[in-house]
């Protein structure tokens, strides 16, 4: 891999993540956040994560090294790539990125882990916006290998296509930029009927994520929701699927719902999800979605190994 170097720009949850999975990787990392204490903390975060890599096979020989700056410009100064997580806030970004571009290589390609905002957005003003590429992985970066890419230069996309598959990443490439990317405007489609099922009264908050792990979600794990129908269509496939019941599609697209978060829906919500968790906190819950992330990842190398195809 070429970058050997790459500058971590914001050490919340998502920058953590990036940084352990960079230095499973025997890539050095320059840590920058504004908030001094957060930079402090990031080596002892990155700890427990680091543990998770080593039990899925991730260990470099030679694992990299972290080193926390003072600045933005102490950061990027020797980059080959910098990976930018800054609070999804179009005008600070742009800021950040005009540190960057003073101050970086002129040959550092710009990945922002936005999950929202779209590269037109991000990139005005820029002086070369070609060098700019959203990146938006699933959280936590380190664990789900899902990198959505977004760019104008057909050499820097696939820079940053081979730069993350180096990282064990699955990397997909939109065609054309669009609001949330794929994968979140896929789950932002799925939990708004999650929503109105219990606004509607059809079942509970707990119910809902039971029906969807246990159903659809342990399907879509390993295959796609194109290709499970597919294989819903019988020896006919996709074609006799949507032939014969294409039409029993449209009418359930036709019942969804398209609910407000009231506050009397938001009050239904946090108390389904506080019955869900029954007492559990976030890092409990945290810990338990990484051990079955974790489980479910190896699962899927024992299935995928020696087999190009499987899913």
């Amino acid at each position: 891999m070429p970058e050997r170097d790459v500058a971590l720009l914001g050490c919340g949850l998502i920058g953590q993540s990036w940084a352990a999975l960079l230095l499973a990787h025997g890539i050095n990392v320059s840590a920058w956040d504004p908030d001094g204490d957060a930079l402090a903390a990031l080596p002892r975060h990155v700890l427990p994560m680091l543990d998770q890599l080593r039990a899925l096979g991730v260990a470099a020989a030679e694992p990299g090294q972290i080193r926390l700056a003072a600045t933005v410009e102490a950061a990027v100064a020797d980059a080959d790539w910098v990976q930018e997580n800054a609070p999804e806030n179009v005008a600070l970004k742009q800021r950040l990125y005009a540190q960057v571009q003073a101050a970086a290589p002129a040959d550092a390609v710009i990945a922002s882990s936005t999950s929202s905002l779209t590269w037109s957005a991000l990139a005005t003003g820029m002086a070369r916006p070609g060098r700019l590429v959203t990146a938006h992985p699933f959280n936590p970066p380190h664990l789900m290998p899902l990198v959505e890419i977004y760019g104008t230069e057909a050499a820097v996309v696939d820079r940053a296509v081979r730069f993350y598959q180096a990282l064990g990443r699955e990397t997909v490439v939109l065609k054309k930029e669009a609001t949330g990317h794929i994968a979140n405007r896929l789950a932002s489609a799925l939990w708004r009927e999650a929503v109105h099922i219990v606004a509607a009264g059809i079942a509970d908050v707990a119910d809902v994520d039971r029906a969807l792990v246990h159903g659809p979600g342990l399907r879509w794990s390993v295959i796609g929701a194109h290709l499970a129908y597919h294989l819903g269509g019988g020896a006919g496939g996709i074609g006799h699927y949507l032939q014969h019941l294409g039409p029993s599609q449209e009418r359930r697209w036709a019942s969804l719902g398209q609910p407000r978060l009231t506050p009397e829906i938001c009050q239904q919500l946090v108390e389904g999800i506080a019955q869900e968790a029954a007492g559990r906190s976030i890092a409990t819950l945290e810990q338990q979605r990484d051990q079955g992330l974790i489980a479910a990842l190896t699962a899927r190398q024992q299935l995928s190994a020696g087999d190009d195809h499987a899913v």
